[in-house]
């Protein structure tokens, strides 16, 4: 029986695992709707609790299909949303705006979308620069007083500002990127979280498919553009897909069961978001609970697949530098 965690220091109980729903509208190229929504349901049925989402993600459309899943299914279920991308009709980004009239303004479309009185974890989907993080969260605060949120959180964000944001109003977790080959987190930001209390909702554990050889070309693939998929980085960072894939096969295991319990393991404040876009995947990223893994396999799994080694950056250059976590 698969025992619950907590949400950092004080926060809910939540299922040891999340479910993201941004490939369900586009992110990763076509999307099969009835299969989202079942695989949603499925979800639940197993335990999954914590449902993540963003108010951009198909521009609206991600939201719309977790109210329509959630329809009679509300009750239990943490819903988080991040907010705060501008995009264009044609699908571009134009910017960010986490200024406190647009907090609101946003919250007030999630909540019609989703179909719903509240959102449980609301957050900035990045830090924008041109607003001070006591603002944004300031204006979150508000809407927790006012019954619309029940919880601040944070995302992509450095151990500095997660300081600042916490002495407003206190942060239920930190959602960022954090994996076998993206482990930038645990120098500075994982002990502050620690320190502070604060829980961790880790995105993309599988580094978006590359760690299980996922094949990229469908239009619409936003990976297309990312530095570990592309050109020769693609090429160096096969030699560590293929000893993932070994050291799993010898456990029998997939890789991408390996590569969440890693994450798992790690630290028990850290909850990791799994991206199932069908029912399949659903079921084999569960798999990932039934196995324990000792210190000795961590450390061996680390060595095996060193950072150093990883060839190509998480984001394209531009977006690497306005990322806070990263600087």
């Amino acid at each position: 029986m698969t025992t619950n965690c907590t949400l950092g220091k004080d926060g809910p109980a939540v299922f040891p695992l999340a479910l993201g729903c941004m490939g369900m509208s586009g992110m990763y190229g076509p999307a099969d709707e009835r299969e989202s929504i079942a695989t949603i349901h499925a979800a639940l049925d197993r335990g999954i609790n914590l449902i993540d989402t963003g108010d951009f993600y198909g521009m609206g459309h991600n939201e719309m299909l977790i109210g329509r899943a959630l329809a009679g299914h509300r009750d239990g279920v943490l819903l988080s949303v991040k907010f705060g991308a501008l995009r264009a009709p044609d699908g571009s980004w134009v910017g960010f705006d986490s200024r406190p009239a647009a907090v609101k303004n946003f919250l007030a479309h999630s909540l019609t979308r989703l179909a719903t009185d509240h959102i449980d974890i609301y957050r900035p989907s990045r830090l924008d620069s041109s607003v001070p993080i006591e603002e944004t969260v300031s204006a979150i605060a508000d809407m927790v007083k006012a019954g619309y949120v029940r919880a601040v959180g944070l995302s992509e964000v450095g151990a500095e500002t997660i300081r600042r944001a916490h002495a407003v109003y206190p942060v239920r977790d930190l959602q960022i990127e954090y994996s076998l080959i993206s482990r930038g987190p645990e120098e500075r930001i994982f002990p502050a979280l620690r320190e502070l209390g604060i829980g961790v909702t880790a995105y993309g554990v599988l580094s978006r498919g590359l760690l299980t050889a996922s094949p990229v070309g469908a239009k619409g693939d936003f990976r297309a553009h990312m530095p570990r998929f592309c050109g020769d980085n693609r090429v160096r960072n096969q030699k560590l897909i293929e000893t993932l894939a070994r050291i799993s096969a010898e456990r029998g295991a997939t890789p991408a069961q390996l590569a969440i319990a890693w994450v798992l393991a790690k630290d028990p404040m850290i909850v990791p978001v799994i991206g199932a876009r069908t029912r399949k995947q659903l079921a084999e990223s569960l798999g990932a609970l039934e196995m324990t893994l000792t210190a000795e396999e961590l450390t061996r799994l680390e060595e095996a697949i060193p950072t150093s080694e990883v060839a190509g950056s998480r984001y394209a250059e531009m977006q690497m530098r306005t990322l806070d976590s990263e600087r």
